[in-house]
């Protein structure tokens, strides 16, 4: 090759990199900024913060405790067991309602918005849509729990006191060691709100309408919870989603038993890739050519 030749070849502007479909890190980047953005959303954690304080203050004013609930007899006068009431309460419907305001909107407001076709023809590919959407809502789930336990637990201790509390087996428990199992307690949600999440997840995917995405798994939670209190189902009971919420009964007894716990995490488990699989399923079969 003669030197004219090489200074044109080394001259010779090259073409732009084609930008190539942003990664997951990139749709989970730009799902939590859309989720923060959302007025719902903010409200949802605002209320986990603030919420309880008033509600605790409420309780404890009362004249007559709520005798015939959990823990409801020392409820206004030991600050532990009105965290643990306001726990029995808030897993019976609280805690499925606040995911499912994201969890069960989250796919479903691409519908009603009409822009699937965009987001997946121009953008990120279904896998990391998908996943995206999923830790996004998964970790609003965790955001909420967390807050909402610890506004209740600190205002609770702070507002009623923390004096040593009254096992379900009539056992006192020192308020050190009480302290650890109201917060194992409500830390024991987790799993339960996890799956919760990914059944909101499916009938957002399913469903493509928010309004059943949110509501249905409030709905299908209240069913389950009435469904195993009935008598004569007990080979059933250990498997619906709303048994685990009642896992953390056995760290309030003595002896101290955590059996329903490790069940309850399987269980949760279990609903959770159900779910997904069939949320992914349906995603990647959708027809998505009419927006």
């Amino acid at each position: 090759m003669s030197t004219l030749e090489s200074e044109a070849v080394a001259t010779e502007p090259t073409a732009p990199p084609r930008p190539g479909r942003p990664g997951l890190l990139a749709a989970l980047r730009w799902e939590i900024r859309k989720l923060s953005a959302q007025y719902r959303a903010r409200a949802v954690l605002v209320g986990a913060l603030i919420a309880p304080i008033p509600i605790v203050v409420i309780l404890h004013g009362q004249s007559r405790p709520p005798k015939d609930t959990l823990f409801g007899r020392f409820a206004t006068e030991n600050g532990f067991a009105l965290a643990l009431l306001i726990l029995g309460f808030a897993s019976q419907w609280v805690l499925p309602l606040l995911t499912a305001i994201v969890a069960g909107d989250i796919f479903a407001s691409e519908d009603q918005h009409g822009t699937w076709k965009t987001v997946l023809t121009r953008s990120a590919s279904r896998s990391k849509v998908f996943w995206a959407k999923t830790l996004t809502a998964g970790g609003f789930a965790i955001l909420m729990l967390v807050l909402l336990a610890t506004s209740t637990i600190a205002s609770s201790l702070l507002i009623v006191g923390h004096q040593p509390l009254v096992g379900l087996t009539g056992q006192t428990i020192s308020a050190h060691t009480a302290v650890q199992l109201v917060t194992a307690s409500w830390a024991s949600m987790l799993g339960p709100v996890i799956g919760f999440t990914c059944l909101a997840i499916l009938l957002s995917v399913w469903s493509r309408n928010p309004a059943v995405g949110i509501a249905a798994p409030v709905v299908l939670g209240m069913v389950m919870g009435l469904v195993g209190s009935l008598g004569g189902i007990e080979s059933v009971r250990p498997f619906l989603l709303s048994t685990p919420f009642e896992a953390w009964h056995g760290l309030l007894a003595a002896p101290r038993f955590t059996g329903p716990l490790r069940e309850g995490l399987l269980v949760s488990g279990a609903w959770s890739l159900a779910s997904l699989a069939g949320a992914f399923v349906l995603l990647r079969r959708r027809d998505i050519t009419g927006g």
